[in-house]
């Protein structure tokens, strides 16, 4: 009997390797839900950026010293013809610092999670353009940013709670 023999009879080894593979395919499944999948996606994304902007406060509202002279001396724009100062080092030092708190505590809760993720996204870029040698992390939250941008936050958000609560239609979850 060939193999083709034994696939159209449904005995054999080759069945039996098939069927053990859909097993596994099914365990798969159970595991990786997809509200779960964007659960996690959305979580890895926020910590870094949250560890970077925790680093850069020295109490409410209050950048440390050492952040404001990173934007001015240490951090440059690889842009070609490059590289470039940041202009108002102390603007994008503010900026940086309250976008790395805010949009992923959006994440975490999963509200306004679309618009978080697209501003992570954006800070990933000008994050590659200061750190060019970093693109395989920044490649990564690039990829998670525009999986959570594309798929949405998943029913496990606040998003899919208030638009359920409120009846709306719930789009991608």
């Amino acid at each position: 009997m060939t193999t083709t023999d034994e696939l159209r009879s449904g005995t054999g080894t080759t069945h039996q390797i098939g069927m053990f593979a859909d097993r596994l395919i099914g365990i798969v499944h159970t595991l990786a839900q997809p509200s779960l999948v964007q659960l996690v996606m959305r979580l890895a994304l926020a910590v870094p950026f949250w560890r970077s902007g925790i680093n850069k406060w020295d109490g409410f509202l209050q950048l440390k010293d050492t952040t404001v002279l990173l934007f001015s001396e240490e951090f440059m724009l690889h842009l070609p013809g490059g590289p470039y100062h940041y202009p108002a080092p102390a603007v994008f030092a503010f900026v940086s610092g309250c976008g790395e708190i805010l949009f992923p505590i959006l994440l975490v809760f999963g509200l306004a999670t679309r618009f978080a993720a697209t501003a992570l996204l954006f800070m990933t870029c000008i994050v590659e353009l200061t750190v060019p040698d970093g693109w395989p992390v920044h490649i990564t939250w690039a990829a998670m940013a525009l999986g959570i941008m594309a798929w949405g936050p998943g029913r496990l958000s606040l998003d899919y709670g208030i638009r359920h609560a409120l009846g709306l239609p719930k789009g991608v979850y």
